[in-house]
């Protein structure tokens, strides 16, 4: 993520030119087909987006250099010295587990310096969230941006990933380590092979269909829609997680689960 000093006017230009033409485009929606010539000025909607959802973070402050896919290919990557990196790759690139720690220092500017945001007495994102909004909010703001790159890391199979960790611990009891099915005896159905999701697909991996069945909304033994196992049992532990921080951790045991599908046979 290290690129040279003038690299970085050109980055913080874009996010800026970013920001702004989103603000524009959207008062400019607001008052489409109205005659304004008979109202008061219109004000432009404030530079930071209302929703703290971490896509929408992620598509207003950080896709025109990472891109809309977080891979490193937006439209201003190619103006830059050093190429933006594939954020999709940071789990595995730190043996299977996201840096949820050191991401959201990068992001925030807290945790080191540089270049590219800007030395760490000047880090950008946090003091910019935190000049537009109450701290708490900027906070959440980045919490929610850090957990949204946790959700879109590329699958790994590592045994140190939080996929393989969650499922070791919440899964393995009934699906066996390699998740083939190996249950113990005493289930009144024998727990399904999980790798072979994308077999029994047609070659693809249904991961929108596993999240749910993950959730237990599908599943008969993961309890009825009004109270899922997993969903539910995620939320209700000792450190109350919000509903971002569980629909992270499926988003992880899915991954894992593509990971370890057998694509042939």
């Amino acid at each position: 993520m290290v690129v040279q000093r003038d690299s970085r006017q050109w980055c913080g230009r874009a996010v800026a030119v970013a920001v702004l033409c989103g603000s524009v485009a959207a008062g400019a929606a607001a008052t489409a087909g109205r005659q304004t010539n008979d109202l008061p000025r219109q004000q432009l909607p404030p530079i930071l987006n209302e929703s703290l959802a971490g896509r929408d973070s992620f598509d207003r402050y950080c896709a025109a250099c990472h891109g809309a896919t977080a891979r490193g290919d937006g439209p201003v990557g190619p103006q830059l010295k050093t190429r933006p990196p594939d954020l999709t790759q940071l789990a595995r690139r730190n043996g299977g587990t996201f840096p949820a720690s050191r991401v959201s220092a990068y992001v925030s500017g807290t945790g080191r310096a540089l270049p590219t945001h800007g030395p760490a007495e000047m880090p950008v994102w946090g003091p910019t969230f935190r000049a537009f909004e109450k701290d708490i909010r900027a906070q959440e703001r980045i919490k929610n941006l850090v957990l949204y790159l946790a959700s879109i890391q590329a699958p790994s199979s590592a045994p140190g990933s939080d996929g393989a960790r969650l499922f070791q611990e919440h899964c393995s009891g009934c699906h066996g380590s390699g998740g083939t099915g190996a249950a113990p005896a005493g289930l009144r159905r024998q727990p399904p092979d999980l790798t072979q999701f994308t077999a029994r697909n047609g070659g693809v991996f249904p991961s929108e269909r596993v999240a749910r069945i993950i959730d237990g909304r599908d599943v008969a033994s993961h309890g009825d829609r009004e109270m899922p196992v997993w969903g539910f049992a995620f939320r209700a532990t000792r450190d109350g997680l919000t509903q971002e921080q569980v629909a992270a951790r499926i988003a992880a045991i899915v991954k894992y689960l593509e990971a370890i599908q057998r694509r042939n046979g």
